[in-house]
């Protein structure tokens, strides 16, 4: 393979720059031409294609978001729509693709493998961490810190005024970055899509521990798992307490990748490449177990994540 191509779609995560460093250096490293799409499959199908060399990614190892840039394309499901993505690849004899999103982003990748033969590599970058197939996605460790830094802000002004806080975080479908950062935070109350909870029995545990003299309580709640404004209504109705709201939002998708995701990004790259390299078959790159693998599309979108519901229970028992 002699020319490749990188690029980032849906939401952003930190580590993806770091990601798209590494695509380029270990495709320059085997001799491979390697070129950045700019604004994902929009900017594919718009040909916004630039070749890229080591200067091209130097100094953004350390830098949020990514500098490709970033879109989300509802239109390239359409097949006619991913013929002229085709086509730009084609024009500048581009070979392999590599893909860093979501499962949106994946599903992309997909079609352009099955239907017109592009050797695709998706990498998973999304914060969620919600792709069943691999322990962890990329940014998802960055974010939770982002998360864990706030909570222990929190804590601090909540202790001194004795006060419940209610932070809310991104999760729309997956409260792993609530569970995470909750139970890495000590929060006493942790809210997930995938569990159901109690406001009764939570209200009631909030009484009960202010009688044994503990004044403030942490409520770490996923976006997905219920409207923020009815659950502090609720709460004060049983307890009489005025429950403080903070919405992190965008804040958890910015800031430098840390350590973890760094080198995750290095390893998902290097796998990425070598397989185009190779000419393997279209696949879905993460990590199990410690180890990088390979998986095709298909059995990437198949598996059901499953929520880590004793995590979430040594939360609760650990907040008691």
């Amino acid at each position: 393979m002699k020319k490749i191509a990188v690029l980032t779609s849906g939401g952003d995560s930190p580590g993806m720059n770091a990601c798209i460093r590494a695509v380029v250096r270990t495709a320059l490293f085997h001799n491979i031409d390697v070129y950045g799409v700019e604004r994902g499959y929009e900017g594919l199908i718009n040909g916004e294609i630039t070749r890229l060399n080591h200067r091209s990614v130097s100094d953004i190892i350390h830098k949020g978001g990514t500098f490709l840039k970033t879109s989300r394309c509802p239109e390239f499901k359409d097949l006619e729509v991913q013929k002229r993505g085709v086509y730009a690849l084609s024009a500048y004899g581009i070979e392999g693709l590599v893909v860093i999103g979501g499962d949106g982003t994946f599903r992309g990748a997909k079609s352009l493998s099955d239907n017109f033969g592009i050797k695709v590599m998706g990498i998973p970058g999304t914060i969620d961490n919600d792709l069943a197939y691999t322990d962890y996605t990329l940014g998802f460790d960055t974010t939770v810190n982002t998360v864990l830094w706030a909570i222990n802000n929190l804590r601090d002004t909540m202790h001194s005024h004795d006060r419940v806080s209610l932070l809310e975080v991104m999760g729309r479908h997956s409260g792993d970055i609530a569970l995470y950062s909750g139970i890495a935070g000590g929060a006493e109350y942790i809210l997930v899509p995938e569990v159901p909870y109690d406001l009764d029995e939570i209200a009631s545990s909030i009484r009960k521990s202010s009688l044994r003299g503990k004044t403030s309580n942490t409520i770490v709640l996923a976006e997905g798992a219920g409207d923020r404004e009815e659950i502090v209504q609720k709460l004060k109705e049983k307890t009489g307490i005025n429950v403080k709201v903070t919405v992190l939002g965008y804040i958890q998708r910015g800031g430098s990748p840390n350590m973890a995701d760094r080198v995750l990004a290095a390893k998902f790259a290097i796998k990425a490449v070598e397989m185009l390299k190779n000419g393997e078959n279209s696949s879905a790159i993460g990590i199990k177990n410690n180890k990088i693998i390979a998986v095709d599309f298909e059995k990437a979108f198949s598996e059901k994540k499953e929520f880590d519901k004793e995590l979430l229970e040594s939360a609760r028992i650990l907040g008691l």
